[in-house]
């Protein structure tokens, strides 16, 4: 069977004009991608009227040591169900690593363990995920507009929600004031 066109570890980022509004300027961090599909967690827009401690609040975890940081909406698939994507040096039973470059955790275990100051060191907290079955992302890959670029811990964690999508594309240098929805014959 051919390699998937691309790796987890990697970010997916939607060309202007994709057709789809919640996927609009989407920068997604790859997280899973083989035969049976494909899932990723948006990083590119945040849940309005949330924070960390409201969530944890929720769950009945006390936020303890964790900052009240925003919570990024992470896709249009399960938006009640939350997920960590987080630096490799805290690990739980059923986290999943991503390409060698963080983990992606969805359990109670890995917010208690923020909350009481023992989690991973670098982290973002998302509801929701973006998912594919197997074949539906490559075929998306072919007839709409998504870009691949590496995933790097400083776009990551270090970029603002707001400015990631522009940062992603220079990244991999390409200016993202170039590019159009429009296209052409010739």
């Amino acid at each position: 069977m051919d390699q998937p066109r691309f790796l987890s570890g990697q970010f997916l980022l939607a060309m202007p004009g994709i057709g789809d509004p919640r996927f609009e300027k989407a920068v997604i961090a790859m997280c899973v991608h083989d035969e049976a599909g494909a899932l990723g967690i948006g990083l590119g827009r945040i849940v309005p009227r949330i924070g960390f401690h409201g969530l944890l609040k929720q769950l009945d975890i006390a936020p303890g040591a964790a900052p009240d940081c925003a919570i990024h909406a992470g896709g249009p698939v399960e938006p009640q169900r939350g997920f960590i994507l987080h630096s490799p040096d805290w690990g739980g039973s059923e986290s999943i690593d991503v390409g060698g470059r963080w983990k992606l955790s969805a359990t109670l275990d890995i917010l208690r363990a923020i909350a009481e100051g023992r989690g991973p060191t670098r982290w973002i907290a998302a509801l929701g995920y973006a998912g594919w079955g197997g074949g539906q992302l490559e075929q998306e890959m072919g007839r709409h507009g998504w870009f691949v670029t590496p995933g790097t811990e400083d776009l990551l964690y270090d970029c603002e929600v707001d400015t990631r999508w522009s940062a992603a594309f220079r990244s991999a240098g390409v200016d993202p004031r170039l590019l159009t929805a429009q296209s052409g014959t010739a």
